[in-house]
């Protein structure tokens, strides 16, 4: 039924997997090491098309000095800060508590409503663009980083939820009982008792959703327009001239994007894993 470890494969399958792995390896950040280099080349070598080869000269310095000095790029990372933590508070917080509740307490409607949070997940997100424009618009929060937080806020409470209702549902249940035996409210019991238990699960669950809308592009550009509230994902573009497109500058924009996930998860990684497998052995 499982996959057998590699260890007790044969010696010739054991080969084959460790040169296979490092190749596999290759091929998959073979995108990424192409932005990577091609940021720190000058612009005349994508017109020569030079796209693989070594750079004609080294211009990584003068590239990003353009992207932090002379463009919106600062403003653009300031706005997706922006966004992207109150939208990781305001996910995680609400999650905590809609889990609390369907996982502990008990009535006719539990499995209906954890149905409704569940099933918003399966509804594709292209078709939600009308609507949601549309809705903006008519709340006055339209190209706002307030309207774009709500969104994601409302978009993500229904994972978050589904995450946090399945871990919650796994941990010890006499917990809960002693405490109220002692007589304790049900709020001390959720901030007292289950919270702290959270913990590892809220660890993990930020640095998903702080990846998830950090690199939201779809969203970012269906919602707003300029640099006063527009993410780094659309406002990479904003390299893009009329005739033509700087891909060098893109490229050096690209790698500044993605810094800060990687930074996250490198940060959370002891918590990240420990709340992803708690639970998975007795």
């Amino acid at each position: 039924m499982f996959p057998t470890p590699i260890e007790r494969t044969s010696r010739t399958w054991q080969v084959s997997y460790q040169a296979l792995l490092p190749l596999a390896l290759i091929l998959w950040l073979l995108p990424l090491i192409a932005v990577a280099v091609f940021s720190v080349k000058p612009d005349s070598d994508f017109a020569q098309g030079n796209y693989w080869g070594w750079p004609s000269s080294f211009e990584g310095f003068t590239n990003y000095s353009l992207v932090f000095l002379q463009s919106d790029m600062p403003q653009y990372l300031l706005n997706s800060f922006k966004i992207t933590i109150p939208t990781v508070i305001g996910a995680v917080a609400l999650s905590c508590m809609t889990g609390f509740a369907l996982g502990i307490y008990k009535f006719k409607a539990n499995i209906w409503i954890f149905f409704m949070f569940v099933a918003g997940n399966f509804v594709p997100f292209q078709i939600l663009m009308v609507p949601v424009r549309d809705l903006t618009l008519q709340m006055g929060l339209y190209n706002t980083i307030t309207g774009l937080v709500l969104f994601h806020i409302a978009f993500q409470t229904g994972f978050c939820t589904l995450f946090m209702r399945n871990f919650i549902r796994a941990l010890p249940f006499e917990l809960i009982e002693a405490a109220r035996v002692e007589g304790i409210p049900e709020w001390k019991i959720f901030w007292y008792v289950v919270l702290p238990l959270m913990k590892p699960a809220i660890a993990a669950l930020s640095v998903l959703i702080f990846t998830f809308i950090w690199n939201d592009y779809f969203w970012a550009v269906v919602l707003t327009q300029g640099v006063e509230s527009q993410p780094v994902t659309a406002g990479i573009t904003s390299f893009n001239a009329q005739y033509r497109a700087a891909y060098h500058l893109m490229s050096a924009g690209s790698i500044v994007a993605a810094l800060p996930p990687v930074a996250m998860f490198f940060l959370m990684q002891r918590h990240f894993i420990a709340g992803l497998t708690l639970g998975a052995v007795k």
